[in-house]
């Protein structure tokens, strides 16, 4: 859909800000994803002089989050410098969350129900909701239910050693049972995708990301914490050879292909961005940087059709005949690297004509992207993958990029557990 069609309003990205993304059971461990998001939101807020402002509504999400912060986006708004009467709303669609996040605000903002909102996520693996079983629970329940000493003490009797062994989140999808590493090894062998191609967008996802901390692209997006300034899984000294040195994670035979170097590990952080309508902003002293224009979601038969990661091209897709656009129409890419693998297949479906024919229903292949425009201030390979943080930490990136360009478009692709995939166009 188009987010500023017919009457419907354009939506500006005004700002973004994020903590520095680190490497799970490390920096950030034992900090919950609450107290994540926090940091992010609240340096958004008093970096733009939005303390004590009410906003039409605060969209945050996480994938991996605890029982008790089933309303985060609300408490943390209540902990921030926004004023109180400020609305929240907690969402996740797995890796599109804050991306979708963004969509929500974008598509309240576009239909004039609010002026302006944040929207982000977060996500920690070094906080985990760690359950018990639920036989275990079930247990506990008869003992509150008890009435007497005696039938509360008969009800502690029946807790076994079984019952206390604890369920810790896995990364799975419960369908096929497969891990998503798992799950691109079967992509990249159907693709043909080369274990060489593969290192090489790594290497070079790390050689952009370390580029563009150089020259301050990601100044003033990160906020520093735990004495961190930057994104702890960059290394701009790694190399082909070394990259190649690694063994196989999920595949562990000779045919194994993805490796931890061109996988994004697992990662802890958050992010943020702020949207407004065009008066809103202009009232309140700000310039937009770029402009939210076309989103689309797509989801695929990951159990019997098609690959657990391959709803993006489906979903550019669709995005690109709604925007009457083709897929060279772009200044830019941001193609969200869960895998190298994956950004492969995607682009080698966009290739394949018979793939475009018989799966999206074009009369020709997409075609080919430059690569050169391709994720060039490095992406998750590089600075990390906190689930619900990667959309908005791409979309501020490509705000940023139009912004200093001061024209254009870019393309934004998200792959999502589930077999689902979130896309956006942004402009300037």
């Amino acid at each position: 859909m188009s987010i500023s069609e017919g009457n419907k309003r354009r939506v500006a990205i005004l700002a973004g800000k994020r903590i520095p993304f680190q490497r799970s059971f490390g920096a950030y461990r034992g900090i919950s994803a609450t107290e994540l998001m926090q940091l992010s939101l609240d340096a958004l807020v008093k970096e733009n002089n939005l303390t004590g402002k009410e906003l039409g509504e605060v969209a945050l999400g996480a994938v991996t989050k605890r029982a008790a912060e089933w309303n985060l986006a609300r408490n943390v708004v209540v902990n921030s410098p926004l004023h109180n009467n400020t609305p929240g709303i907690t969402l996740s669609r797995a890796c599109g969350t804050s991306l979708d996040a963004a969509i929500e605000i974008a598509n309240k903002i576009s239909m004039g129900q609010i002026e302006a909102g944040i929207a982000g996520g977060t996500d920690t693996n070094s906080d985990p909701p760690i359950e018990f079983q639920s036989s275990f629970a079930q247990k506990l329940l008869g003992i509150q239910a008890a009435k007497t000493a005696g039938q509360r003490i008969g009800a502690m009797l029946k807790i076994g050693l079984s019952d206390l062994k604890p369920n810790v989140p896995a990364v799975v999808e419960p369908a096929t049972g497969m891990s998503m590493g798992q799950s691109c090894e079967v992509m990249v062998k159907d693709w043909k995708v080369t274990r060489e191609e593969q290192d090489e967008l790594a290497y070079r996802s790390h050689q952009n990301a370390a580029k563009a901390y150089e020259e301050g692209f990601y100044k003033d997006q990160v906020v520093e914490f735990q004495g961190k300034d930057r994104d702890g899984l960059l290394r701009p000294d790694t190399s082909m050879e070394k990259l190649a040195k690694l063994r196989p994670a999920f595949d562990r035979s000779e045919n194994g292909t993805l490796t931890a170097g061109n996988s994004t590990a697992l990662t802890d952080g958050s992010s943020c961005v702020l949207l407004a309508s065009e008066d809103w902003a202009k009232e309140n002293g700000f310039e937009p940087i770029a402009y939210l224009e076309f989103v689309q979601n797509a989801a695929v038969d990951f159990v019997k059709a098609e690959g657990l990661l391959m709803a993006p091209a489906y979903a550019v897709s669709k995005m690109l005949k709604r925007a009457n656009l083709s897929l060279q129409d772009f200044d830019f890419y941001e193609i969200h690297e869960a895998f190298a693998g994956q950004v492969m297949c995607t682009l080698k479906s966009w290739e394949s004509e018979d793939f475009c024919k018989t799966r999206l229903g074009s009369d020709k292949a997409l075609g080919s992207i430059d690569r050169s425009k391709l994720n060039v201030k490095g992406s998750s390979l590089a600075l990390g993958h906190p689930f619900a943080a990667t959309g908005t930490r791409i979309l501020h990136t490509a705000a940023k990029l139009l912004s200093e360009k001061t024209s254009g478009r870019v393309l934004i692709s998200i792959c999502t557990a589930g077999g689902m995939g979130t896309t956006a166009i942004v402009s300037k």
